[in-house]
């Protein structure tokens, strides 16, 4: 297994903001054994129990990154779809940043069958295949491959169920959370003071709104992924 090298400590979090949880009146009573106190009406996190569970977060995805395992990346509020994506991209696993698909793990044959089909049509139009089209035809079909693109391009080389997903709000994307569980695929999950921490595997308490949190919590979680390869 390879040694885990990224490095973490409670200043740099705090910096970042990850200890702002939400409201007092959204508290989740499970994750009472991860608040330190109150501030302006507000729960902060213990950056104590968000550095433990980072480290054990960051362990499990050091080893599966070391025998080849995937993680699929799933962060889909608006503000952090393009950090996502990056960072996705940079550590060569699979993403999802729009809406998650329903039936992504649980109908996945359906799913791949359609990423074939978008490949397809791009391969397609790139040899010229539709130039003796008509102009309404092409225009037609230039939109059908936005709108596949638009859901499909992120896990267009996903060819199994990933080993992990990494979902960076597990209140939104509850659906994929429902579904990874029922195909055995293992959750490393951000959750916030208002989450559930046993809806993953490996929770990570931490605040989910913030950019600049969720950018602390994806610079270690690449850094870890690069450093296993």
């Amino acid at each position: 297994m390879a040694e885990m090298k990224t490095k973490l400590n409670t200043e740099e979090m705090a910096k970042a903001g990850v200890n702002f949880g939400h409201n007092v009146s959204r508290l989740h009573p499970k994750m009472k054994g991860y608040v330190a106190g109150i501030k302006n009406n507000v729960y902060l996190i213990n950056l104590e129990e968000t550095l433990k569970e980072l480290e054990r977060a960051l362990n499990f995805i050091s080893k599966l990154v070391s025998e080849n395992g995937t993680i699929l990346f799933v962060g889909t509020k608006v503000q952090m779809r393009e950090l996502v994506k990056e960072t996705a991209k940079t550590c060569s696993m699979p993403y999802v940043t729009e809406r998650w698909l329903g039936g992504t793990f649980t109908n996945f044959g359906t799913i791949l069958n359609r990423v074939d089909y978008f490949k397809d049509l791009e391969s397609k139009k790139a040899q010229g295949y539709f130039e003796k089209r008509t102009k309404k035809e092409r225009i037609k079909i230039d939109k059908e491959i936005e709108l596949l693109k638009n859901k499909f391009e992120g896990i267009r080389n996903m060819s199994k169920l990933p080993e992990a997903v990494l979902i960076l709000d597990l209140k939104k994307d509850l659906t994929c959370v429902n579904e990874a569980k029922k195909k055995g695929v293992k959750i490393i999950g951000v959750v916030d003071t208002n989450v559930n921490p046993d809806l993953a595997n490996y929770p990570i308490p931490a605040n989910d709104d913030a950019i600049s949190s969720i950018k602390y919590i994806l610079e270690k979680i690449q850094a870890t992924i690069l450093n296993s390869k």
